[in-house]
Formats: C-alpha cells, sequence, structure tokens
C-alpha cells in the first residue's frame, strides 16, 4: 500500500484568506506545526508558519508543490499558541498568514536564525604586547591609542566605539597583524539591587488572596489613581516567579514600559523581557528569544506582546485596561485586551485586568458575575484624592491664551510652593484653524474632511488625519496677516505658559516632540528628576505616570468629547479626565486639579465630579442598555473606502443586500452610510454596521457574509476591512 504523503497546511503573510497547502520538503521527518517553512510563492520564496501537519488536501496531491527547507529544528510556535492565533483569525475574520506573521519578530519572518544576542571581546596577543609603541604613535596615532586602551585590558564594542566610531576597520587592521583576538560569548544580563517590598494596604492583601493561583478566573483590579494597583501586580508575580512560572504584563503606551521595567527589575530581578515597536529589529527578536526559551520571568509590551511565547504560563496581567491603544485600529484589528482574556481562558490561568476607569464592557462583566471584582477604594500611604475645582468660563474671561485668572493664580501658587504643575490639552499643533475673516475661508486639507493645523516652530500646516503638510502660508492662500488663528494646540500653550512663567522649566510631552527614538524617556526623566516644574501634554500624560511632585493638575479643555457624536465619546472624556486628574497629589503633597469648561452643568460632569467613575458608569451603563449598544449588543462594521463616492456606494448597496439576505431579519444592520470623515486622504469611505444581541449569532454569520462580498464585481475596486468589535464607529 502507498503511503499518504505529508502535506503542510501553511499561513503566508499575504492578504489572501486562506492556509496553502504544501508537500513536506524531501528527506524531511520530524515535521511539526509551529516550524517555521521556506516554500515556492508564485514567482518568490517566501517564509510561513505551519499550522498543521495532514495527509488530506482539497487539491490533488500531484498540483501541490513541495517545500523547498526548514530552517529550524525546533518549534517556534507552540501549540497553545497555533490554536489562539488561529482562533484569532477566524474571530476576527482576518487573513491567517497576517496573523501568524503579526506574532513573529520581523527578523524570524525574513528567515533569519533564532540565535541568542552574542557580544564580542577583543584582546591583546602576545605580538599585540611586543608591536613598536613608539613608532606605532607616529605612523598611526588612531592605531596607538587603541592598542594604549586594549593594553589595560580586553575591551567591549561600547568601550572601542567610545574611541573612534570606525573601531571595526582598525579592529579588522589588528586582527589581520595578528595583534588581537576576538572572544565570542551570549550577552550576561547585570544584576540589579534589589528593594524591599513595602506593607500592603487591607486591600491590597485582600486584592493578592482573591487572585487564583493556578486556574482561570477573570479579574477586574478597579483601583482609583494611586491606590497601588502595581504593587498587587508585583505580589502576583513574585509569586509565580517562586513557583517557576512566567507573567506576561501589558502595558498601553510605550512610554510606560522604561519606569515599569526598572520598577520591575528592582523588585524581581533581571530576568524580564520588553516587546514594543519602539525596539529595533534586533532588539525585539532578542527579547522574543527570552520570552521563548523561558529564560525571561516576565514579559513586558505593548499590544502586540499578548502574541509572546509562554512556555511556562503563570498570570497575564493587562494594565489601564481600558486604554483604546489595546485595540489595532488598521490591519488586522484585534483587541489585546479580550485576547489575553481568552488566553488566559485557554491556559487556565488568572488573567487580572487594572484600571482606575475600566472599560464600561469590563465593568459590566463584573456587576454580572463574570468577572471577579477587586476594589482599592483609597489611595496608598498618606496620599489623598485631590481637590477637584471647577473654573466656569462663562464667568471668568480667558487672560492668557486659554487660561482663566483662577487657573493661573493656583498654578503660581503651586510653582512658588516648590511644586510641580501638569497641563494637559489633548490637542497638538499651533492653532488647529486658520481663518480669512473676510471670506469666511478656512484652510482645508486637499485630500480630507479636515482642516490644516499650523505647526508654528516647523512652519508647516499638516493634516492630523492623513499626514499630508505644506508650507504654512503661500501666496495662493494670500498674505499671512489676512488670516486669524483659531484655538490652540500645545504648542500654542507652551508658548503662553513659557512667557506666562519665564523662571519656570517647561517640558512638553506629545507626538511632535517624542518623535525620536529615546526622546520621550529623556522628557520623562526630566521630570521625575525636577529638571522640569511644568509638564505640559496630551493624552500621552494620562496612562499610568507617576509623578510624585506634580501637585496641580489643569485641564485647559474639559469639553472636548462632551458633545461626541460616537456613543463612546462621554466615555472616553470620563476616563480621560480622571486619568490625568489621577496624577496630581500621589506623594505626600495634596493636590488640586483645575477643570476649565463652558458647560459646568452638563450631567456628565456634575455625576463624575459628585458620585465618581462608578456612578457616571452606572448611569452610562443604563443608556447602552436602553440604546443597545455595547456591552449590550455586539457589533461588526465594514468599512470601504475609495477614490469615487458612485463606485464606493455600488459596492456597499451590494454588500447591504448581501447582508439583508443571508442575515434573513435575525442582525440589525444600519447602512450603507458615509463615515463621519466622508473623505480621507483623498479616498471616499463609507461603512455597514452589523450588530446583534448575540455575539454566537454575529459570529455565525460573518464567515459566510466575508466570502459573499469577496466575489462582489465591485469588491477589487475598493479598499475593505471588516472590524470586529470596534471601537470607533469612523
Amino acid at each position: 500500500m502507498t503511503a499518504r504523503p505529508t502535506i503542510l497546511r501553511v499561513a503566508i503573510n499575504t492578504p489572501v484568506n486562506k492556509l496553502f497547502d504544501y508537500l513536506a520538503p524531501a528527506g524531511a521527518r520530524d515535521v511539526r506545526p509551529g516550524m517555521r517553512v521556506r516554500v515556492p510563492f508564485g514567482r518568490r520564496k517566501l517564509i510561513g508558519i505551519i499550522a498543521a501537519v495532514t495527509n488530506e488536501s482539497d487539491w490533488p496531491v500531484s498540483k501541490l508543490k513541495p517545500a523547498l527547507d526548514l530552517p529550524d529544528d525546533s518549534l517556534l510556535f507552540d501549540a497553545p499558541l497555533i490554536e489562539m492565533l488561529s482562533w484569532a483569525a477566524g474571530y476576527y475574520q482576518h487573513p491567517p498568514g497576517e496573523v501568524f506573521a503579526a506574532a513573529l519578530p520581523v527578523a524570524l519572518r525574513q528567515g533569519n536564525a533564532p540565535e541568542p544576542e552574542r557580544e564580542f571581546t577583543w584582546a591583546l596577543t602576545a605580538a599585540g604586547h611586543e608591536a613598536d609603541a613608539d613608532a606605532l604613535e607616529k605612523r598611526a596615532p588612531v592605531q596607538a591609542a587603541f592598542r594604549r586602551k586594549l593594553s589595560a585590558g580586553p575591551c567591549g564594542a561600547a568601550e572601542l566605539r567610545e574611541l573612534n566610531a570606525a573601531w571595526r576597520k582598525t579592529m579588522q587592521t589588528f586582527v589581520d597583524n595578528g595583534w588581537v583576538e576576538c572572544t565570542e560569548s551570549e550577552v550576561q544580563r547585570p544584576d540589579v539591587d534589589r528593594d524591599t517590598p513595602p506593607q500592603l494596604t487591607d486591600a491590597q492583601t485582600a486584592a493578592v488572596a482573591a487572585v487564583p493561583d493556578e486556574r482561570f478566573h477573570p479579574c477586574l483590579l478597579d483601583g482609583v489613581t494611586g491606590s497601588g494597583k502595581t504593587e498587587v501586580y508585583l505580589h502576583l508575580i513574585a509569586k509565580h516567579v517562586e513557583a517557576g512560572r512566567q507573567s506576561l504584563v501589558l502595558v498601553p503606551e510605550i512610554g510606560l514600559t522604561p519606569q515599569l521595567l526598572d520598577r520591575f527589575a528592582r523588585r524581581l530581578g533581571n530576568r524580564i523581557a520588553v516587546l514594543h515597536s519602539g525596539l529595533t529589529d534586533t532588539q525585539r527578536l532578542q527579547n522574543w528569544l527570552l520570552a521563548h526559551s523561558g529564560e525571561a520571568d516576565v514579559i513586558i509590551g505593548t499590544r502586540s506582546a499578548i502574541f509572546a511565547p509562554l512556555p511556562r504560563p503563570g498570570v497575564i496581567i493587562v494594565d489601564e485596561e481600558h486604554d483604546s491603544s489595546f485595540k489595532q485600529q488598521d490591519g488586522f484589528r484585534y483587541s489585546a485586551r479580550d485576547l489575553a482574556v481568552w488566553r488566559a481562558n485557554q491556559l487556565q490561568i488568572p488573567v487580572v485586568l487594572g484600571s482606575a476607569t475600566p472599560a464600561l464592557e469590563s465593568l459590566h462583566n463584573a456587576r454580572a458575575g463574570r468577572y471577579r471584582h477587586l476594589e482599592l477604594p483609597q489611595r496608598a500611604g498618606s496620599a489623598r484624592q485631590p481637590e477637584v475645582n471647577i473654573v466656569d468660563l462663562r464667568k471668568y474671561p480667558l487672560l492668557s491664551e486659554g487660561l482663566s485668572q483662577p487657573l493661573l493664580a493656583a498654578m503660581q501658587r503651586h510653582l512658588e510652593a516648590g511644586d510641580q504643575v501638569l497641563v494637559y490639552l489633548n490637542r497638538r499643533g499651533f492653532a488647529p484653524t486658520l481663518l480669512n475673516p473676510t471670506t469666511g475661508e478656512t484652510v482645508d486639507c486637499e485630500r480630507c474632511d479636515a482642516r490644516l493645523v499650523l505647526h508654528k516652530r516647523r512652519n508647516k500646516l499638516i493634516c492630523h488625519h492623513c499626514g499630508f503638510e505644506r508650507p504654512a502660508i503661500t501666496e495662493r492662500d494670500g498674505k499671512e496677516d489676512e488670516f486669524v488663528l483659531i484655538g490652540q494646540g500645545t504648542e500654542k500653550l507652551e508658548s503662553t505658559l513659557s512667557e506666562r512663567f519665564p523662571d519656570y522649566p517647561l517640558v512638553r510631552i506629545d507626538r511632535d516632540t517624542t518623535r525620536k527614538r529615546g526622546e520621550l524617556e529623556r522628557l520623562l526623566g526630566q521630570v521625575r528628576d525636577r529638571e522640569a516644574r511644568i509638564v505640559l501634554g496630551t493624552q500621552m500624560l494620562t496612562k499610568g505616570h507617576d509623578f510624585p511632585d506634580v501637585t496641580c493638575v489643569a485641564v485647559v479643555d474639559s469639553d472636548q468629547g462632551l458633545f461626541g457624536t460616537d456613543f463612546r465619546s462621554g466615555e472616553r472624556l470620563a476616563q480621560s479626565v480622571l486619568q490625568v486628574a489621577g496624577r496630581a497629589g500621589r506623594g505626600d503633597k495634596p493636590g488640586e486639579v483645575w477643570l476649565q469648561t463652558w458647560h459646568p452643568e452638563h450631567p456628565l460632569l456634575s455625576t463624575l465630579l459628585q458620585e465618581g467613575y462608578g456612578g457616571f458608569a452606572t448611569g452610562a451603563l443604563r443608556e447602552r442598555e436602553q440604546t443597545t449598544w455595547p456591552p449590550f449588543a455586539h457589533l461588526a462594521l465594514l468599512r470601504a473606502e475609495c477614490a469615487r463616492k458612485d463606485v464606493l456606494f455600488d459596492f456597499l448597496d451590494k454588500a447591504r443586500s448581501t447582508a439583508d439576505r443571508l442575515a434573513a431579519g435575525q442582525l440589525g444592520i444600519l447602512g450603507p452610510a458615509s463615515s463621519p470623515m466622508e473623505r480621507r486622504g483623498g479616498r471616499f469611505r463609507g461603512q455597514v454596521l452589523l450588530q446583534s444581541p448575540q455575539r454566537n449569532r454575529l459570529q455565525g454569520f460573518l464567515p459566510d457574509f466575508r466570502a459573499a462580498i469577496e466575489v462582489l464585481p465591485d469588491a477589487r475596486k475598493v479598499r475593505w476591512s471588516l472590524d470586529v468589535d470596534p471601537l470607533e464607529l469612523f
């Protein structure tokens, strides 16, 4: 009887929504799911991941191509990770090859070997020591300097680079002359001094005790800002490290990882891997390998770290779980928070979602008993909740650009007392609108339904939606003095504050000032070291930073989001206000928060200030239930865009008809409709919203719907995607 061939089902990084079948490479014996494989794909040779090994295929065996080779002898993905990636591809309706690729460092996608980082040390040989130093000094002073350095002992690359950036060329000359020998070894992580854990509060102790050690039970750690959620994390992780298990910690922003890494290392040791987009490809590979080998006890990372390998899983923690950064907004549109809960269930380990302002979905799960609700109602130590003050802008005119007299007086008082002040404005740039008062015209983006924002320091007008930029004022616009600047951003407010408080150093932290690698860490260091007395920034400042000397927080524009069209806008505003307010008074000094608003009687603000986030959430959940929005419904959004509006809506009309036919009245279907910003990047945008009270019903509908719209005549004329559990309806 003829043996049946071994067939590999391979995930290849392409936008095609399927796995590809190949014959096993000639002579290959130990072929398993989770290994990389090199395959012919058209005229190219690509790296894929083996998702399954079988003896059957929907294609005739005679038409299957053999894979070329297996780059590795061992698995890169274990069975649970393959299962999670396969499930995620189905749930989020995304091509499996792109999903598998998202879990691999770029270096491994490109076929590089998964080898640990090596460090090299150069030392003088006997011939190097005997070389004529005087002659070398006269003939080649640069080489002489290197020889003097090496004569004191072996040197690594960093020490040699300090002497001369072109050190490699000199070392090669020394090697050719037989003057040095190079020693290669694995990079050793330096030991760190350990801190003594502080005594936990009763509430923290109860929270740690309530989290199960080795079984799945999702916990929502609902603690006010400054209540010591990180201490709870550290105690939980320490238990798992002691038991020989790994911990995965997800944070929303790259900027949180340096201070968190330092704090974790001082408590847990140096067996920590870090994964985020700010790393180089080499750094990301090395940290991924630390997780994959099990050498790392703790993995800290942003959204994509949810795919990190965990050979000995212990606990998953999602810090600031409410943050929208955990939802990928393009390409593979997954939610890292939701995948964390799924993965913890799969691995039967605990998962902790922590926040001072939990997402309404998480809070609803806790109140319904699906999550264990752990509360930290008080700040840790002697810190007290800050006093909140409302500035009614109808009564107090704005003296400086966007700043009222009570706010300026409070800032002055705190600065004179030697403390720091944080000023929050979630709008970057200098001025969001340039208006010609004579004609009433504004300077708009040529590619979007949006105004260009003036960035004065760069002397450019920039679209914050598509990235288009051009010189600030050109002849076609008219004369510069014909325009009026309307509104303000952080750049303009920086200028105003510097003029108003010239004796107090200021740092601005927003996307414009933190573009360069390492710049965010440098600016945050200035704040923590008190080199800056005024901290001005956008939403980047609301996310978990601990500034113990900030005693005054000023929210310049509390009205952003009060009248948003998205059903989540009120929730986002409440979270932003409370998160940024929580930066005040986290040390031993009392804090104050000043909110400027034109609408002090607005129900959202009054409820938030009188009843806190819990009171706001109760009312917001009641409204969501009445209007059948999440968490009382489940959504999927068909997004599409095209350079031609008629072609776009021809496609959306047919997609809507297809949805009506397949759903047979079992789903709510809204649209097609233009997106709130109809034109962006030169393309028109529209959408169809799918709504169901039952998740299973929606999930059962989506595969057939996707398959049906893929073959629509206009499907190739537009860019379209499905966003499951969308956070933003635009």
